[in-house]
């Protein structure tokens, strides 16, 4: 290519890092699009599915499924905890879980009772109270919420008072608070018309979904493409200009 002068084994090396490193990136992200969207198909799956008993899932949870289950047990009274950070409602809210005692089980399940909408105030929603007595809850059985980065250290402990507030959902955390084991998925109750909380199965990718994910893949694969163009054009061969006379 006479058009082309001979880049250095330097630039040669730069370009081709950076362009493997950006197009690894954009691939890495259309990996993360495709298991976000598998994940919310297996959620939609699971809604329609026919319910399991809750003892044939409890400890050992399908890893590639959302399992629908039925169980009866006992509401713990009056324990509640508050996760005040979800973002189903610009006026702020709760999601309310509840530890349960299954009938045939040997650790609680903590159930997500759902998200209570905020009155616009810096103070908690108006908690209805727990249903007593023996109770059949039917949902899926899912993973709790990311805890992401845990700061300020465990801050059930400091609270003396319920319903007790945090701002992640621990499951060993709690599971220390009531001075017992949890099972290692929290059941997501189904929705009811005449519940007060608002109960939806889907898992929160609004910043983060699918699309953005692809959105940021093109960008990737058009920077390796620019380190490309970069190296053709600074080598490129200008016109010679002809000798004045």
């Amino acid at each position: 290519m006479k058009w082309l002068r001979r880049p250095s084994w330097f630039a040669l090396l730069l370009t081709a890092v950076s362009a493997l490193l950006f197009i690894r990136l954009g691939v890495w992200q259309l990996h993360r699009a495709d298991e976000k969207e598998a994940i919310l198909r297996r959620y939609a799956t699971a809604e329609t599915a026919a319910p399991r008993d809750f003892a044939a899932v409890a400890s050992n949870p399908p890893v590639d499924a959302f399992a629908r289950v039925d169980v009866q047990g006992e509401y713990l009274a009056d324990r509640l905890y508050l996760l005040d950070n979800p973002k189903h409602d610009q006026r702020g809210g709760v999601e309310v879980y509840a530890p349960f005692r299954p009938r045939s089980g040997d650790r609680l399940l903590l159930v997500d009772m759902g998200f209570l909408p905020g009155n616009g105030t810096d103070q908690a929603p108006q908690l209805p109270a727990l249903p007593t007595g023996p109770q059949q809850l039917h949902g899926l059985y899912v993973p709790a919420p990311g805890v992401g980065y845990a700061m300020g250290g465990n801050a059930l402990t400091r609270q003396t008072h319920w319903p007790k507030t945090t701002i992640y959902l621990d499951l060993a955390q709690i599971g220390s608070d009531l001075g017992t084991a949890l099972y290692p998925r929290v059941l997501s109750l189904d929705a009811e018309p005449s519940s007060i909380y608002v109960r939806e199965h889907t898992i929160d990718f609004s910043a983060m979904p699918p699309a953005r994910h692809r959105a940021y893949a093109f960008q990737w694969f058009t920077f390796a493409v620019a380190v490309v163009v970069i190296l053709l054009v600074l080598h490129r061969r200008r016109p010679s200009r002809p000798d004045k006379p």
